[in-house]
């Protein structure tokens, strides 16, 4: 190879990187420009100015002092929500059971911390009722762990099925088992506003945030950086192969369920011990079920997760606020966000169609 040819080359490559950079934006931020379009056509069908309602949503939720907070506030369970679904879907599992880990994980905490801090410490009681809401959890995914890791039972099925049970079996602790004797209202004990995890900065942030923001990092560098992560990877990718490699396939899935189930545990315990403070009959935000197109669209990576977990608090919040002031339904934001799912499989879809007859 002659030496003129090294530049050349190096263009070449740099050209190569940058159009597979573009071509990643335009997969990640075209259905959402899509999406938008779309629900501001259902928006303009039943009536409402879509650029006000748009307008009114940034500006709630992102730009106003009060609006801000609530919205880093808000992103600290979706944080924690979007580690513990970029663990299963790298390692290949599709863990659909996090509400109710989280719901499960909330009722724990709500439960404990209430009475742990009568008898000692605000911050040991804290850390306690984390690790409790955790361990319950991680418990509440061996089910599903156990059927696929020895019997190949898909887990899409069982996850399901244990959210719905786990929904049903919160319900039912709040109301019968942990139910506070000193209200009328079915919720679990309340714990005191000055007991629970500390606010930033002289706002009503919460610090869960910053602990959502830890989670996150350090589940993309585990997935990433790691010989661990690594062998998750391989399991995800071809479980035959890992078998081959002599990998402990059934042993590692179930190492996937726990730390997935146990980060969505201590999504639903910084909820409770950082804003809520207690846990309400029948209350279930279903969390879940709105970071899954969020993590897809940032491609499993920990910090691009972080923007989208962003833009869907901006969303919530400011949905919120613009079904009080415009009138449009509070679901709204549901439809939004099952809209850029489906548009985002569409995209995946079309995309893979055009790579394979490239290749062809």
């Amino acid at each position: 190879m002659s030496v003129d040819a090294a530049p050349g080359i190096a263009e070449s490559e740099e050209a190569r990187i940058g159009q597979a950079i573009l071509h990643r934006t335009l997969l990640t931020v075209g259905p959402i420009l899509i999406a938008l379009i779309i629900a501001g056509l259902v928006l303009i069908a039943v009536g409402v100015d879509p650029l006000a309602y748009y307008g009114y949503v940034v500006q709630r939720g992102l730009l106003s002092p009060t609006g801000v907070q609530q919205t880093l506030t808000r992103m600290a369970p979706m944080l924690f929500l979007a580690a513990s679904l970029i663990v299963a879907f790298r390692a290949g599992i599709w863990n659909l059971g996090v509400d109710g880990q989280f719901l499960l994980g909330a009722v724990a905490a709500a439960a404990t911390a209430p009475l742990m801090v009568l008898v000692m410490p605000t911050w040991i009681a804290l850390i306690l009722a984390f690790l409790l809401a955790t361990v319950v959890a991680l418990i509440w995914s061996l089910v599903p762990a156990l059927l696929r890791a020895y019997h190949g039972v898909n887990e899409i099925i069982t996850t399901l099925m244990m959210t719905f049970l786990g929904i049903s079996l919160a319900n039912v602790l709040v109301k019968l088992v942990f139910l506070d004797p000193e209200t009328t209202v079915p919720q679990t004990r309340t714990l005191p506003v000055e007991d629970r995890l500390p606010r930033l900065f002289d706002t009503t942030i919460s610090s869960g945030v910053i602990l959502g923001l830890i989670a996150v990092i350090a589940v993309h560098l585990l997935m990433t950086r790691t010989a661990f992560g690594l062998k998750l990877r391989v399991v995800g990718a071809n479980p035959g192969a890992a078998v081959h490699a002599g990998l402990n396939v059934p042993r590692l899935t179930i190492a996937v369920f726990a730390i997935s189930a146990g980060l969505a545990g201590m999504a639903g315990a910084v909820d409770i011990l950082g804003v809520h403070g207690n846990v309400r009959a029948d209350w279930n935000p279903a969390f879940g079920l709105l970071v899954i197109p969020m993590v897809f669209l940032a491609r499993l990576n920990g910090f691009a997760s972080i923007a989208f977990v962003l833009i869907l608090s901006v969303l919530s919040i400011g949905g919120e606020s613009a079904a009080r002031r415009i009138g449009v339904p509070h679901h709204f934001t549901l439809v939004l966000i099952s809209i850029v799912l489906i548009v985002l499989a569409v995209v995946e879809y079309v995309d893979s169609r055009y790579l394979s007859r490239r290749k062809a």
